[in-house]
């Protein structure tokens, strides 16, 4: 979810998630200016299907522990996004003591950091980053809309990877953008995906999957409802139990939301 134009505001989202069963969400940020944290905190403490924000700091700033104490000052301040995006790169991040250091702030903080649009490079990435800092909690966004790469090289990185990231008990995958175009076309149906799905599913799941609508970005694919449609098709053939920590009870471990409405401590029905 995000909140790049007046459109996108809460009340937008609860329009469109009625009656899916949808009762509250972690927005992710999708804006380069990190005066907007502090916006959408003011927004979303208006709202409570708003449960937590993951915000925009780079950690290769020097003042980045002070942003970080001011903003963890509220408890919807869950987390930051760093991958690739506004100009940075997690690949290079990795390499620069002052990254590292303030991720260990980060995660001595009890917050998490959401990647951003995964490829080889940032998937070994992460495979570091644990290994400097195995306490911070690391959640990998849109894996099952990564194709997978031409280039040899690109494919045997991926492959040395994605089972070192599925030992890491820290590590979470979000099931997001599932629909998404392939060759041009976005396919509706269960068993186009599914091969990816169960790949991911036994590097990561049960208890390290979490579904993300990544709206309104998906809406270029399809309507949000259509895509949950197809990720709940594919979970409920993993069980009751499965389902209710896809949808629900992992994302508390990975994020630690705020539990802002009666409805939101209560059992996933899908």
């Amino acid at each position: 979810m995000g909140f790049s134009i007046a459109r996108h505001y809460p009340p937008r989202y609860r329009k469109i998630t009625a009656g899916l069963g949808i009762v509250g969400a972690v927005e992710v940020e999708c804006s380069p200016w990190v005066e907007d944290n502090q916006w959408v905190l003011d927004i979303a403490a208006h709202d409570s299907i708003i449960v937590g924000t993951v915000g925009n700091l780079d950690p290769g700033k020097a003042d980045f522990g002070h942003r970080l104490e001011e903003l963890h000052r509220n408890p919807l301040f869950r987390g930051i996004r760093y991958g690739n995006l506004w100009d940075r790169s997690l690949a290079e991040g990795v390499s620069k003591p002052e990254v590292i250091s303030n991720l260990k702030l980060l995660a001595g903080a009890g917050l998490e950091m959401d990647t951003a649009n995964p490829d080889p490079p940032l998937l070994a990435a992460v495979v570091r980053l644990t290994d400097k800092v195995p306490t911070l909690r690391v959640i990998i966004d849109h894996l099952a809309q990564l194709e997978f790469p031409q280039d040899p090289g690109d494919r045997a990185a991926l492959r040395a990877s994605l089972p070192e990231l599925g030992k890491q008990p820290q590590v979470y995958v979000k099931l997001s953008e599932v629909l998404h175009p392939v060759g041009g076309q976005v396919h509706h149906d269960l068993d186009f995906y599914r091969s990816w799905l169960d790949e991911i599913w036994g590097f990561f799941g049960p208890d390290r999957l979490i579904y993300g609508s990544d709206w309104p970005n998906s809406d270029h694919s399809a309507p949000l409802s259509e895509e949950l449609k197809v990720v709940r098709e594919y979970i409920a053939g993993k069980g009751a139990a499965a389902t209710e920590k896809l949808f629900w009870k992992n994302s508390i471990a990975a994020y630690g939301w705020i539990n802002r409405a009666a409805n939101q401590s209560t059992a996933y029905t899908p």
